[in-house]
């Protein structure tokens, strides 16, 4: 495909073919933005059985797994960091990056972008996120582009564009525009087929959160019907097809539904066979637990934290907070980090100093009352923190007069002073040392020495003194 476009003033004419991949583009076996996956198991699209996103979401465990991971992403604090001499990143506010990361753009503040860019990745495998620079080519603005609209090109060199449908939010007015990937900040899951294409985990869990869905509908029709299964009447002899459409007119209007559970009486030797199962007998409860964890495995969230299960039983809740951070949440956090700073140009030092972006993790591991007052008091007394700076990040108070500085008690000792100590006899008594006799060469430093001397030197003068 051939397509010119304008980059800074000046029109570039490009040569650039779709990218196509086995699984993954229209006509093959995998997975349509926001549509079909088509492949959900071997044989799927020959038989038309096709998994839609926008109906699997609608699995309550699902939709909670979905929605916990980008809540809590969002939930931590976004900051500008830097680099100080100590290899040390401090918060610190830059007017050139600061507003872009409170404000991202004209309608969401940025616990909503970050919701929404967690959302997209999570359902569609893949989140873009549309660059709008200034004059001096500063981003200003971000947006998180709809999946569905976008296409990744490859030119015949290697080098990626984006090909963006009309998106009148983000302020896009042609119908189609081509950009180049330095426009465009693409975060994406784990690639199975290609670099270029996340896989959401709806691709593993899909299957799981239809069968749910059918259960929660047949269900819904089973009770409709009195929690009766269907059956079938039987008659000993034949009967006519108007016999049977009017026999079973009259069951279904006398003994289903509401009225369920009514006296039926047969004659002509009529007998009722049921034919389906109960919830008892076809294990509802296991079927829809058995989905809910496998729901719940590939984006790799534990099953207790969206209400599947009981938790695990122990007595402080962090360790269990932390687990869910390093298997579920950390990878999100370090991969939007990274996004962040290679699109506002972070990642390259400024005039010198190296700047980022970095999330509070303390928002969501956030200790007991207990807990947080004995590590701020250990903070301290181990020569950590200053109190100011444990009681900010463990109380979240401000300072005080004298907390600025490190403390330590006066009875330790290094290590080269102790050794320097036990050179001699650890055990010796000290040596009493001589009082010297001062003579009128060495005067004293004050009237009581000077006094003491005369007494001295009387003393000896009359004899008295050895």
């Amino acid at each position: 495909m051939d397509f010119s476009i304008e980059i800074l003033g000046r029109a570039i004419e490009l040569r650039t073919k779709r990218l196509q991949l086995s699984g993954l583009s229209p006509g093959g076996n995998g997975w349509f933005p926001w549509g079909i996956i088509r492949e959900s198991f071997t044989g799927a699209w020959q038989r038309n059985v096709e998994l839609r996103a926008d109906q699997v979401i609608t699995n309550p465990t699902l939709f909670a797994c979905v929605t916990l991971i980008a809540a809590d992403v969002a939930k931590l604090c976004l900051r500008l960091v830097q680099e100080d001499e100590d290899d040390v990143w401090t918060p610190i506010d830059s007017p050139a990056f600061s507003p872009v990361l409170r404000r991202p753009n004209r309608f969401q503040h940025i616990t909503e972008f970050i919701e929404q860019w967690m959302v997209s990745k999570l359902t569609q495998g893949n989140t873009y996120v549309l660059l709008q620079r200034d004059n001096r080519q500063v981003v200003r603005q971000m947006f998180v582009l709809d999946p569905s609209r976008v296409t990744p090109l490859v030119a015949p060199d290697g080098s990626v564009y984006y090909e963006l449908k009309r998106d009148d939010l983000s302020e896009q007015k042609p119908e189609t525009v081509v950009v180049p990937a330095s426009e465009i900040i693409h975060d994406r899951m784990v690639c199975l087929f290609h670099p270029l294409i996340g896989v959401t985990p709806i691709y593993a869990c899909g299957a799981a959160a239809l069968q749910g869905l059918t259960i929660q509908g047949r269900s819904t029709n089973f009770f409709g019907n009195g929690a009766q299964p269907g059956g079938v009447l039987i008659a000993p002899k034949g009967i006519t097809p108007e016999q049977a459409a009017a026999l079973k007119l009259q069951w279904q209007t006398e003994f289903s539904g509401d009225n369920s559970g009514k006296v039926a009486v047969l004659g002509g030797e009529l007998s009722y066979t049921q034919l389906g199962q109960n919830a008892v007998d076809s294990q509802l409860i296991d079927q829809l637990h058995w989905g809910d964890e496998k729901i719940c495995s590939p984006y790799h969230v534990p099953p207790y934290m969206v209400g599947v299960g009981d938790p695990p039983p122990y007595a402080n809740v962090e360790p269990l907070l932390q687990a869910y951070f390093s298997q579920c949440i950390q990878s999100h956090v370090n991969k939007l980090e990274k996004c962040l700073d290679h699109g506002l140009g972070l990642d390259e030092k400024i005039e010198g100093k190296q700047y980022g972006t970095e999330f509070d993790i303390g928002d969501l591991i956030w200790m007991d009352t207990t807990a947080r007052i004995a590590a701020a008091t250990n903070a301290v007394k181990g020569s950590v923190l200053s109190i100011d700076e444990s009681r900010k990040q463990y109380l979240g108070r401000g300072r005080i007069t004298g907390g600025d500085t490190i403390w330590m008690q006066q009875q330790n000792y290094s290590l080269e002073a102790l050794a320097k100590r036990d050179d001699g006899d650890p055990f010796a008594k000290p040596a009493t040392p001589a009082v010297p006799i001062p003579t009128a060469d060495a005067p004293p430093a004050d009237m009581a020495a000077k006094f003491a001397v005369a007494l001295r030197r009387k003393a000896l003068e009359a004899g008295l003194a050895a």
